[in-house]
């Protein structure tokens, strides 16, 4: 069938492969229905390539559990050795620099992915990294997608919306009923009858094309494939069927074995448009006829023809992802028990954690084929896994189970071991004293084993329980005997977690060393290819420096902070990074930018999500939006749920500022009175300051900590220096409220000005109240009400980027055509997202063409 329609998207891809053989790379999404011809325009591409350009393919499989980095390992026999060499193993840091190395070797490379709503984890994390360096190498990266594919949540859009810059969309559009009558004509067939069958889908309109004639129309595809099927001699339909059961291209090795005579038999369906025969193999023309296939045929012809390609699969150089899927479909329990273990271990080294939990749990499901201590090894493995997914509940319930094996079996070491992690599971999940207690038992097991770096990581599991409850002493303590034994024993992981938790402890003590012991612990669990303590490091350090408002500093870390989290697949450091970020927005008064980084958290863990809340609402209430009071109660609930003074102390500071602001000076005094108390018990001199200034404001004399930090700066009184520290700070919306208790008109008007510039109303209210009081005149009226139409409560500057991402530009084009940078684009960008309640930039181009009309 010729390609009709395509011409303009054809050319774009054209152009960018063209472009990228003389400079920097670019990133195309190509999207669509299912059957709307996006491997069709792929096709046409790979046949005509430009002029020294090089087309790499690989696909997705529509596979229960995806294949561990399946569309870059079917490029193995194409791209260079080292690339090849790291696709066969299994360390992510080398396939990323060998994934970067081939594409810059060959300028105007074009690498295709296919079919990415299939895609596993390990994929998405290399093109993930390879989307950020995209400006740098001369190469163009191609995804297609099918957009009714991806609901909240899915892994795919968490990719899409990390694209920045240099994006293109190609939206695969229907073909329109001209283009229809052009094929129908050619056959003899009437335009409008195919075009109401069709509607213009081009695989639909093909399948009709190709099997009607000028009487006998099929209604479906399923009819249209199997009146294919049906022209078949009875072997060559047997040999499609046994193709069907793949879904995935089938090299030439497997199809020997499973064809005889391989693809020369293949013709007669070839030539009826079933099958693509090409030199290196053969697969379905496309996977809505193979699935047509497939629902034709009954349970035990799919075991039996599933049995047959697992026995293929055995001989072959097969992963052993793919052995495991058609295990499940053949029923073959002894090929699970061998070969998912496998599996999993392969996903889990990849950074590939939803596969590898999914190759577990098919293992777990004839749980009793393994002898216990196996079985408990399983069940671990299986409990790390979902809680690195970020279900804690589950990982917590999995692991009680092993515990209660390892007692049975008296291996202290490993019962040990099993108890710190249950410890970790029940603290994410929000059950301190169950973390605690189970803490305590691992150390205590483990005292008296010769495993001294296992000793030394029970520690310092107890040492980081205590850094979270804010008890820095027993922090200290606990960290420096970890630290100890540690060193003595060579074990590096719990030298690094470690120094973590003592470098956070001294920065909870605003010491300077803290930054450096911090860096260390990141450097140290670096070395060791411990990338998830590394993150966790450099969590706590900007964490801290929030804390403390150095502002800019935090910023320098967070950036390769989230990098890294988002290279090593931890969902838990990932959503507090989003935090992070919020807390940051927060801080500088960007408002819709902090609502943005906590509008990405889809399924926090508790502690992320009370701290979520604390952001949304103080950000309400600092505009005066409605709900503010109620996100606050609830992340006070959750607070004290939690129980520990990292969580409860910022909610009590942020409900003493609320009742502030709203003139409720009783109110204050009850909310931070016990607060401040419990924060001078424990020596968190930050929130001690805070807390001080809000019971001073209300009319208390409390002591207020030494030191430079603002707060406690304006709790003594001395508001224009605290303003000056403030500014200096980039935290604009504290520099006006120290400025609003001062009793200068001019610093009350100063306050007044940056209050209305960064929408903060109540306050400003309140200043203006002051000024009138004091009979002042020419007080700025404030901001006017926009006079456009806008119910999303967009801003005016979101309102100018929003029609440029209609029409299809970039960040860094929407940048340059604002003169703003791309950094506040990125920002503007995500709170459209936010506001107009969409997940893709599709999305928000069709819900603000509505909008922009009304």
């Amino acid at each position: 069938m010729r390609l009709l329609e395509r011409e303009s998207e054809l050319a774009h891809l054209r152009e960018a492969a063209s472009a990228a053989t003389v400079g920097g790379g670019r990133i195309v999404l190509v999207h669509g229905e299912a059957g709307v011809g996006k491997s069709s325009l792929i096709a046409a591409l790979r046949s005509r390539p430009p002029a020294g350009s090089r087309i790499l393919v690989g696909s997705c499989d529509a596979l229960a559990t995806p294949r561990t980095l399946g569309p870059l390992r079917d490029l193995r026999r194409a791209v260079g050795p080292r690339l090849a060499a790291a696709l066969r193993g299994g360390d992510r840091e080398e396939l990323f620099a060998a994934l970067i190395d081939d594409l810059s070797s060959q300028p105007g490379t074009v690498l295709v992915v296919e079919d990415m709503h299939w895609s596993d984890e390990a994929t998405l994390d290399a093109l993930r990294y390879l989307a950020r360096r995209i400006d740098e190498i001369p190469a163009v990266l191609v995804m297609t997608y099918r957009d009714d594919e991806l609901g909240q949540g899915h892994p795919l859009t968490l990719l899409l919306g990390d694209i920045r810059t240099s994006v293109r969309h190609l939206p695969v559009a229907r073909l329109s009923p001209a283009a229809v009558a052009v094929l129908a004509t050619e056959r003899g067939l009437d335009p409008e009858r195919l075009f109401a069958l069709t509607r213009g889908n081009p695989y639909f309109v093909t399948e009709v094309v190709s099997s009607a004639d000028a009487v006998n129309v099929p209604r479906t595809v399923v009819d249209t494939v199997m009146a294919r099927m049906n022209r078949l001699d009875d072997l060559t339909r047997e040999q499609v069927e046994q193709l069907a059961v793949i879904p995935s291209a089938v090299s030439s090795a497997e199809l020997a074995r499973l064809v005889a005579g391989g693809a020369r038999v293949l013709r007669s369906a070839e030539e009826r448009g079933l099958l693509t025969v090409r030199p290196d193999g053969v697969q379905f023309r496309h996977e809505l006829t193979r699935r047509a296939v497939i629902d034709s045929l009954s349970a035990s012809r799919r075991i039996e023809l599933n049995a047959r390609v697992l026995e293929v699969l055995r001989e072959t150089d097969a992963d052993a992802g793919r052995i495991v899927s058609h295990a499940i479909e053949a029923g073959d329990v002894d090929a699970i028990i061998h070969w998912a273990p496998l599996a999993a271990a392969d996903a889990a080294e990849s950074g590939a954690h939803r596969q590898a939990a999914a190759h577990l749990r098919a293992a777990l499901e004839h749980a009793e084929r393994y002898d216990p201590f196996e079985r408990a090894d399983l069940m671990q493995r299986y409990a790390i896994e979902v809680y690195t997914l970020g279900r804690a509940q589950e990982a917590v319930d999995v692991q009680t189970e092993v515990v209660r094996l390892r007692r049975e079996l008296g291996d202290a070491v490993s019962l040990g071991a099993s108890l710190r992690w249950v410890s970790r599971f029940h603290w994410i999940s929000g059950d301190r004293r169950g973390a605690e207690e189970t803490g305590r038992e691992a150390s205590d097991v483990l005292s008296s084993t010769e495993n001294r770096a296992m000793y030394a990581f029970a520690l310092s599991n107890e040492s980081q329980l205590a850094m979270l409850a804010h008890d820095v002493a027993r922090t200290i303590q606990l960290g420096e005997r970890a630290i100890a034994v540690a060193r003595e024993s060579g074990a590096t992981q719990a030298l690094a977690h470690a120094l973590t938790n003592v470098g956070t402890a001294h920065m909870l003590e605003n010491r300077e060393d803290g930054i450096a012991e911090l860096e260390e612990a990141a450097a140290v669990a670096a070395a060791g290819n411990f990338m998830d303590d590394a993150s966790r490091a450099h969590v706590n350090l900007v964490w801290s420096l929030l804390d403390q408002y150095r502002l800019d500093l935090a910023e320098q870390y967070l950036e390769p902070a989230i990098e890294q989290s988002q290279r090593s697949e931890v969902m838990g450091l990932w959503a507090y990074q989003q935090v992070e970020r919020g807390r940051l927005h927060l801080a500088r008064a960007q408002w819709d930018e902090a609502l943005a980084a906590c509008a990405a958290l889809t399924e926090p863990f508790p502690s992320a999500r009370c701290v979520a809340l604390t952001v949304r609402g103080l950000v309400a209430v600092r505009r005066g939006d409605p709900g503010a009071y109620a996100m606050l109660d609830e992340a006070w609930l959750l607070a004290q749920d939690l129980g520990e003074w990292q969580r409860i102390g910022p909610v009590a500071c942020a409900r003493a500022e609320a009742a502030l602001l709203r003139g409720d000076l009783e109110s204050v005094g009850s909310i931070a009175r016990p607060a401040y108390e419990e924060a001078v018990r424990c020596g968190a001199v930050n929130h001690q300051a805070e807390l001080a200034l809000y019971l001073r404001r209300a009319g208390e004399q409390v002591d207020v900590p030494e030191g430079q930090h603002p707060f406690a700066v304006q709790a003594r009184g001395d508001v224009r220096r605290a303003a000056h520290l403030w500014r200096m700070g980039g935290a604009v919306y504290h520099q006006a409220a120290a400025l609003a208790e001062s009793t200068q008109e001019a610093d009350l008007i100063e306050a007044l000005t940056i209050l209305d510039r960064i929408g903060a109303t109540p306050l400003a209210r309140s200043v203006r109240t002051v000024l009138r009081s004091f009979g002042a005149r020419g007080i700025p009226r404030g901001p006017q009400a926009t006079t456009r139409h806008n119910p999303a409560g967009l801003t005016d500057r979101q309102l100018d980027v929003l029609p440029l991402i209609a029409e299809g530009l970039t960040n860094s084009e929407i940048a340059e055509q604002l003169v703003l940078s791309v950094r506040t684009v990125d920002s503007h960008v995500a709170a459209i997202l936010m506001k107009l309640g969409v997940s893709s930039r599709q999305e928000a181009a069709r819900r603000g063409a509505d909008l922009l009309r009304s």
